[in-house]
């Protein structure tokens, strides 16, 4: 054995220093207690990079080569690696409050009446719609201020209305097709509509109790009278208006409104009229307004006096009648008739 180690000295002194520590044996704690020789690292090769031909001379300019163009953006089927990742992440230009903000309602789509009923025509503002107790109110509702002529004068409506907007329509074309030209010969035109009553939230005629009046509705007009240009007023129920006038008027509305009532009707229109637009089977209209002719002149409180040609009047004839002789009567019995005479009176 001591032969065998001596050979082994002998060819590591022979390989050198290099080949030595190549074959020299390890042993596991070598690493760690770090008296394992580390080998050294191999020099980094760097590759050779082929450079660029020199540009030939007869090349055009730089300036009028093409421009390099930009990578096109992936198509919208196509997503790049990082898309959902980018995709994930909140937009920097989004704000938090135009996320959270609701959607504005969409505008309320006007009726066919509203498009209709323009400056033109009428100044009839649009109201909300009113809902209350027992079906009255209703939808579609303005405020009749004012009815424009074809020469753009304004009859004024005292005090506006509050109707729905086919009954404040209906109104409107009445005094411009019926009213206006009637007016005209009477006083310089009409200037203003007496308003006795529009919408009101009641029974018929105010009886507690009744059927929703078409007032309840705000479906119903009632007018009392005319206002004209020269500052006199024409009442619709008074007798002393010319007959003409007033049938002419009569005739005009129940042409146009589902219910005309005026005097003759009931004793709570004898002062105004009734106008409204209430939907019945069958289209049945009622047109109740009696036109009553002017009242008689009223006789002076004395009579005439007598004229002198006149002949005298007759005098009553004397009673023929044989009178009681009284001068032979018991005096008692005329004392007692006399007494009861006294006492009777």
């Amino acid at each position: 054995m001591v032969t065998a180690a001596a050979v082994l000295l002998c060819l590591g002194m022979q390989a050198g220093p290099a080949e030595a520590a190549r074959r020299a044996p390890s042993f596991p704690w070598d690493d760690l207690f770090g008296t394992r020789p580390q080998r050294p690292h191999k020099a980094a090769r760097r590759s050779a990079v082929p450079l660029p031909k020199p540009r030939p001379a007869e090349a055009p300019a730089a300036a009028h080569a093409p421009a390099a163009t930009e990578p096109e953006p992936p198509a919208a089927g196509t997503q790049s690696p990082a898309a959902p990742a980018e995709a994930a992440r909140p937009s920097e230009t989004a704000k938090p409050a135009d996320a959270a903000k609701p959607a504005e309602p969409a505008a309320p789509q006007l009726s066919a009446c509203r498009q209709a009923l323009t400056e033109e025509i009428a100044i009839a503002p649009s109201i909300p719609d009113i809902h209350g107790a027992g079906g009255c109110g209703g939808e579609d509702l303005v405020r009749l201020e004012a009815i424009v002529l074809a020469d753009k004068r304004k009859v004024a409506v005292k005090p506006a209305a509050i109707l729905r907007c086919k009954m404040a329509a209906a109104v409107a074309d009445w005094v411009r097709t019926d009213i206006a030209p009637l007016a005209q010969s009477l006083g310089g035109g009409i200037s203003n509509l007496d308003n006795f009553d529009s919408f009101e939230c009641r029974g018929r005629n105010r009886v507690a109790g009744a059927q929703l009046s078409e007032h309840g509705r705000a479906n119903a007009l009632d007018v009392r009278a005319l206002g004209l240009a020269n500052g006199k007023s024409i009442s619709l129920t008074d007798r002393s208006v010319p007959r003409t006038l007033r049938e002419t008027v009569l005739h005009s509305v129940c042409a146009r409104f589902s219910t005309v009532l005026g005097p003759g009707s009931d004793w709570y229109h004898e002062d105004h009229i009734h106008l409204d637009l209430i939907e019945r089977r069958n289209n049945y209209r009622i047109c109740q307004w009696n036109v009553d002719d002017p009242l008689p002149q009223v006789a002076p409180l004395l009579p005439a006096e007598r004229p002198e040609e006149a002949p005298p009047r007759e005098v009553a004839a004397k009673s023929d009648a044989p009178k009681a002789d009284t001068s032979k009567a018991d005096p008692r019995q005329v004392w007692h008739r006399q007494a009861g005479r006294h006492k009777i009176r």
